[in-house]
């Protein structure tokens, strides 16, 4: 059954808060995040991608780099912008796009129930990027940034949530982005304690978003507790930062497909190939968005097309065979493109679907790229279904959105 650790959360004082919330680290790259924390010196970036205060040059995972975030956030602490709560809270963040919002409980989740499968996956990991988070912790002792958790709604944990937010957030601010941020801690140990209860009647959460920054809180909790020879099990280090969202307010978001070109084909000859596997209907210069399971769109030499997978090209019985990213590499990708490493593949790109259809368009219109896909987007049970079967998702299978911000509330192994 799943842990919920209430924590003395180091945070900002309210005044900071939104000067401080930063983007995750995961989400920008150097130049990208050097500009967006130009003029900002609370900036959290200067703490999760700290290699934006050094030479250009520095290896962004040199020693130095994570000194630096080290010595960055310990100044933070230092000046009073960011102070440690005096009792163990719970806290709740919620998010707001487009109208809607989520809401989150901010707890610590345990390192042995990732090491037992209680915390469930459904992605694989790369081990550098695990590497550059694991030595972040390591050297700073600290869980800068929350992992995305999503777990099976709970009545009367929503009942529990819908009351205190009845009340003024701590923090409460509009991100540049255009989404909301709100922010209350749970003081009241009773409360604190009833959650505690409830979770631990939950039998499995799933990391949504973060599984790097999963594996790297888990494992360095783990190696800490194999270097204690007077571990007890009741350390900081067994547990790290993570934000529960029930799956009834979760929506995924589609993350689509571009190729740089047709493998030799001309227009004619790949529409003729594509047509063993999918219906196709041409759709013209109007941007058309798959509007079900197993319906695709296609962008193709200025013009859009619907394409419907053809009875035998799925398994709607199999976790995985029944993903339209799955039909899309078995229909189209490996035998008519000849990508089959979506990793490693110099040939294909992600983008997410918050980025709208028409990115798909300009990069296909600017000559960038030969092709584009659209998918229908995966559902959470979609998603629980393949993490409790053991199975893992093809790459680039799920976006979600909005992102946690960075810099809201650490949690410190020590």
């Amino acid at each position: 059954m799943a842990v919920l650790k209430p924590f003395k959360g180091i945070r900002p004082v309210k005044d900071k808060a939104q000067a401080i919330a930063s983007r995750p680290y995961d989400v920008l790259n150097r130049e990208e995040a050097k500009v967006e924390a130009t003029g900002n010196p609370f900036s959290f970036l200067h703490v999760v991608k700290p290699e934006i205060d050094l030479p250009d040059s520095m290896d962004e995972h040199a020693p130095e780099v994570y000194q630096k975030g080290k010595s960055n956030f310990e100044q933070m602490v230092k000046a009073g912008t960011m102070l440690q709560d005096g009792e163990e809270y719970l806290y709740i963040y919620a998010q707001t796009m487009n109208g809607r919002t989520q809401y989150g409980i901010v707890g610590c989740a345990a390192v042995e129930d990732y090491m037992n499968n209680i915390i469930r996956k459904h992605e694989l990991t790369r081990p550098d990027k695990e590497e550059d988070r694991k030595n972040h912790i390591r050297v700073s002792g600290v869980n800068y940034e929350p992992v995305f958790f999503a777990y099976r709604a709970v009545p009367e944990i929503d009942a529990i949530i819908a009351k205190i937010v009845k009340n003024d957030p701590e923090y409460n601010f509009t991100a540049v982005d255009g989404f909301g941020h709100h922010f209350w801690p749970i003081t009241d140990k009773i409360t604190i304690h009833r959650l505690t209860e409830l979770f631990a009647q939950i039998p499995y959460t799933y990391v949504a978003d973060g599984h790097h920054r999963t594996a790297a809180a888990a494992l360095v909790g783990n190696e800490r507790k194999q270097a204690n020879k007077n571990h007890t099990g009741k350390e900081e280090y067994n547990y790290f930062l993570a934000v529960h969202f029930p799956d009834n307010q979760l929506a995924i978001i589609d993350y689509n497909r571009v190729v740089k070109d047709l493998n030799g084909l001309s227009k004619t000859e790949f529409l003729k190939k594509l047509e063993t596997g999918f219906s196709i209907e041409k759709k013209g210069a109007n941007e058309y968005r798959p509007d079900k399971l197993h319906n695709l769109s296609m962008y193709l030499e200025g013009e859009w097309y619907s394409l419907s997978a053809k009875p035998g090209t799925f398994n709607d019985a199999d976790p995985i065979g029944c993903l339209d990213v799955t039909v899309l590499s078995d229909q189209v990708l490996a035998p008519v493109l000849n990508i089959t490493d979506l990793r490693n593949s110099k040939r294909i790109d992600f983008v997410g679907g918050i980025r709208g259809l028409g990115e798909l368009k300009r990069r296909v219109d600017n000559g960038e790229m030969a092709v584009a896909f659209a998918l229908f987007p995966v559902s959470m049970e979609q998603l629980f279904t393949i993490a409790d079967s053991g199975n893992i998702m093809p790459p680039k299978t799920t976006w979600f959105e909005p992102k946690l911000r960075s810099g809201l509330v650490v949690h410190s192994l020590d």
